[in-house]
């Protein structure tokens, strides 16, 4: 594996810290996030002034010479596949994907290949300029396999963490489409009863708790008040199918971004995605509201409704303000048409 060496003089006035002066100075196309420099650090590759630092704490002085001893990216473990990807922005930094239901985003046991980080690495090529030393995808967030709509993922090592660090902080706009069984409503007396359930204005329901892997099925989440990680999630109606409204077109949007958070919060609120098989997303409608072409839809739907529709954060290395939209799939369009049968057609 080769090496390269980054040389550069401290500007005028540093900050106290060496990995947060390098962070600073060290030129922007080299893509070293200050994680990644912290490291270097650490591994004796950086030399000030000709004397090797090992302490990412130590001061340093403007003026001073700085050389960086850096190796290659290693190429990644995984391997790359032509898989088509429906890319929504492109730049030397990050992608924006929109990722079909049915993808997983990265290699496990059981999903080795066919994954998001396996189309990635054949579509970036060498464009991958090494995240944490490795060419490979920086995966900030996921969504669930069989989740559809946005992503976004880093490209470069700097990019990475600048995104991860806008997840982190929670100021990442991220928007959801989902339909689910009856009508989130401020004035059901059922919900004002259901813990951590409340309602904002504007009729948004507001489900706070916490949030853990169930105790006795691993793949599944489970609602707690005491111990998990905080989880808040926000919903609002944005149509109703049905008569007096059985299910529901809402608009879903994180404060935190937690395994299965919308799809465990609306069953915990009594208000479970269509389709989805993890948290009792199959149940009968009611024959007096819908006909046999709804009712076989939404059973027959191979999984939980639920589209990341908007995503918005600031570009991590322009600064640049970024917001995309992802129309709902087809699967999910069709859906809908069925449930939104005039009660004529449903004889």
């Amino acid at each position: 594996m080769g090496t390269r060496q980054i040389e550069f003089i401290l500007a005028a006035a540093p900050p106290p810290r060496l990995d947060k002066a390098l962070s600073r100075d060290v030129p922007a196309e080299e893509n070293l996030s200050r994680t990644r420099l912290a490291r270097l650090i650490e591994e004796g590759a950086v030399s000030v002034d000709g004397i090797v630092v090992t302490e990412v704490k130590t001061k340093i002085r403007e003026g001073a010479v700085v050389s960086i001893t850096v190796s290659e990216a290693d190429e990644s473990h995984i391997g790359a596949e032509d898989i088509p990807l429906e890319i929504i922005h492109e730049d030397s930094d990050l992608i924006v994907i929109n990722k079909p239901a049915g993808m997983v985003v990265h290699p496990a046991p059981g999903s080795p290949n066919g994954t998001l980080v396996n189309a990635l690495l054949y579509h970036c090529g060498d464009e991958l300029s090494g995240v944490g030393g490795v060419k490979r995808p920086g995966i900030v967030h996921r969504i669930d396999k069989d989740t559809s709509g946005l992503l976004v993922v880093a490209k470069s090592d700097a990019a990475h963490q600048g995104l991860a660090a806008q997840f982190e902080a929670h100021s990442v706009e991220r928007y959801y489409r989902a339909v689910c069984y009856g009508v989130p409503d401020a004035n059901d007396p059922r919900l004002r009863g259901i813990k951590g359930v409340s309602f904002e204005p504007g009729n948004v329901m507001r489900i706070t708790t916490q949030l853990a892997r169930h105790k006795h099925d691993r793949q599944k989440q489970a609602v707690l008040f005491h111990g998990g990680r905080h989880a808040v999630t926000r919903a609002r109606v944005i149509d109703v199918f049905g008569d007096p409204g059985a299910v529901s077109l809402i608009e879903c949007w994180l404060e935190t971004g937690r395994t299965h958070q919308i799809r465990v919060h609306m069953a915990h609120a009594g208000h479970g995605l269509v389709g989805d098989p993890v948290y009792g997303g199959k149940r009968k409608l009611p024959a007096k509201s819908f006909g046999e072409c709804a009712s076989d839809a939404a059973r027959s739907f191979p999984r939980q409704a639920l589209h990341a529709a908007v995503l918005g954060f600031e570009h991590p290395v322009s600064g640049e303000n970024m917001r995309f939209e992802a129309a709902l799939p087809q699967d999910m369009r069709t859906l809908i048409s069925a449930l939104k049968q005039p009660a004529k057609d449903r004889e």
